[in-house]
């Protein structure tokens, strides 16, 4: 496990992963492995990831809260450039932290990506002027199995980091119901 490093648990919240890679560096930039399946595996971290998925957002966009209904997916998340405040939803029904989140951000300064999996709500805000965000998933996208938690639900309560432009979010996302409506 010489390439990353793992905050297991993250939050408190079982399965949830931090991870950060060895970064090299000298005058010239930087490199670093940013996925290694050996390195993965031997940090007890062992899925396949079957599509990869990538967007831009300008400063003020917030994506979520998504869920897959009847094809949950496990995504390993990391931004590309700017930064991002990023959250996950327990939605493990009988997990001892169900309904809770954590979030964390994620920047193309600090390489760190965060392992989401299967039965979590996931959502973005972009901290920066513009933000590239970058995944994996471990199966593949079905456009009609999506379900979505409002982004300022009461009972889960994110304390989304306050910017200085307001959200900008999508008809769909507006329209989501809340945590007590769906569970």
């Amino acid at each position: 496990m010489g390439q990353i490093s793992v905050e297991y648990n993250a939050g408190g919240i079982e399965g949830l992963c931090i991870i950060t890679p060895k970064v090299y560096g000298d005058r010239r930039g930087y490199f670093m492995e940013t996925y290694n399946k050996n390195d993965m595996i031997e940090a007890g971290i062992d899925y396949n990831f079957v599509q990869d998925n990538q967007s831009g957002s300008t400063k003020g966009v917030l994506r979520g809260l998504h869920f897959q209904i009847n094809y949950p997916q496990t995504k390993l998340v990391r931004v590309i450039k700017g930064s991002v405040f990023d959250v996950a939803v327990d939605l493990r029904k009988g997990s001892k932290t169900f309904g809770k989140y954590f979030g964390a951000e994620l920047s193309a300064e600090n390489h760190k990506q965060f392992l989401i999996p299967k039965n979590f709500a996931h959502g973005f805000l972009v901290l920066s002027d513009e933000a590239e965000f970058f995944y994996k998933c471990d199966d593949f996208y079905h456009p009609n199995d999506e379900g979505g938690i409002i982004y300022n639900d009461p009972d889960v309560n994110v304390a989304w980091p306050k910017i200085d432009v307001p959200f900008i979010l999508s008809d769909k996302d507006l329209k989501l119901k809340t945590f007590k409506e769906i569970f």
